[in-house]
C-alpha cells in the first residue's frame, strides 16, 4: 500500500526471564528513511532489531514490516548482524559466501544491480564493498574488517527493499566507514536503511532519523544527534568534543555492559 509505513511499532514491551528490556515503544519508519538506532551497551538495540526481523517476538504490542508480520517480509530485508563468526578452517570463498544471499530468494532478487546473472550480481554487490579483487579467497584469510564487508555484500546482493545492519563497521578503518555510509547515502533513494551504531558523528553526516534505545524509545525524525538527545537515552552525563576531525566524538561518563 502506497505511503504505509516501512516498519510500524506500537506498544511494544519484551523481557528476558521476567526482566524488561523494552518498554512502550512506538516509532514508525517511513520508507526512504535512514534511520540510526543508537544507545548504551544494555539498553536494548540489537533485542530491537531481532523483533523487527521475527527472530523475536515481542511480549504485548504490535510490529508491522510492510503491513504484515515481520516474518513474512524476510524476502525484502537484508541483514548484517552483530556478531560475525567465521571457522577459519572452513574453506569457502569470498564469491561464494556472497552468492548464499541468494538462496531462497524470490525470482528476480537482484535485478537493481548494475550487472546481470548471478555472477554479475555477486561481482556487483562485492566491488560496491571494494571486495571484489578478494573474490577468490577463503574467508577465513581476510582480516575482520574484510570479512565484515563481506557479509555486508550477502546482505546486499539480493537488493532489499529494507537494510537492516547492526554495528556494520566494527574493525574497519575510518575512512572505509566514511565510504561505507556514502555508498549508503546513494542507494538511499530506493532502499530504507536501519543501521545500529556507537558510530553517531561519522553517522550524523548521512541519516534522516534517530531513535535512542535505552529501555525506552526515543524517536526523533530529524537527522541530529544532540547533546540533550544522548543524555536522555544514557541517563548519564555527556560530552560531545571536536577533536580536529571532521567528526566529533561522544565521550560517555559510565560503564558500559553488554547489549
Amino acid at each position: 500500500m502506497e505511503g504505509q509505513p516501512v516498519i510500524e511499532i506500537e506498544d511494544l514491551w519484551f523481557s528476558y526471564n521476567g526482566n524488561v528490556v523494552l518498554k512502550n515503544v512506538h516509532f514508525k519508519v517511513e520508507a526512504g528513511d535512514f534511520l540510526a538506532i543508537i544507545g548504551p551497551n544494555g539498553g536494548g538495540k540489537t533485542t530491537l532489531i531481532k523483533l523487527i526481523l521475527g527472530i523475536m517476538r515481542p511480549d504485548r504490542g504490535r510490529i508491522r514490516v510492510f503491513g504484515g508480520p515481520p516474518r513474512r517480509a524476510a524476502h525484502r530485508i537484508g541483514y548484517v548482524p552483530q556478531d560475525i563468526r567465521v571457522n577459519k578452517e572452513f574453506p569457502i570463498a569470498v564469491e561464494d559466501v556472497v552468492r548464499m544471499g541468494l538462496i531462497g530468494a524470490p525470482p528476480g532478487a537482484g535485478k537493481g544491480s548494475a550487472k546481470t546473472g548471478t555472477q554479475g550480481v555477486v561481482q556487483d554487490a562485492l566491488e560496491r564493498v571494494e571486495m571484489w579483487e578478494y573474490r577468490k579467497r577463503r574467508m577465513g584469510e581476510l582480516s575482520g574488517g574484510q570479512r565484515q564487508r563481506v557479509v555486508v555484500a550477502r546482505a546486499l546482493v539480493t537488493q532489499p527493499d529494507l537494510l537492516v545492519l547492526d554495528e556494520p563497521m566494527a574493525n574497519v578503518d575510518p575512512k572505509g566507514q566514511t565510504d561505507f555510509y556514502h555508498y549508503l547515502q546513494e542507494i538511499n533513494d530506493r532502499v530504507t536503511i536501519t543501521v545500529v551504531s556507537h558510530d553517531f558523528m561519522v553517522l550524523s553526516s548521512y541519516i534522516r532519523s534517530v531513535a535512542c534505545v535505552s529501555r525506552e524509545v526515543f524517536f526523533h525524525d530529524a537527522p541530529e544527534i544532540t547533546q540533550d538527545m544522548l543524555q536522555m537515552a544514557y541517563h548519564c552525563p555527556v560530552e560531545l568534543v571536536a577533536h580536529g576531525t571532521p567528526h566529533r566524538v561522544l565521550h560517555l561518563h559510565q560503564e558500559d555492559g553488554d547489549d
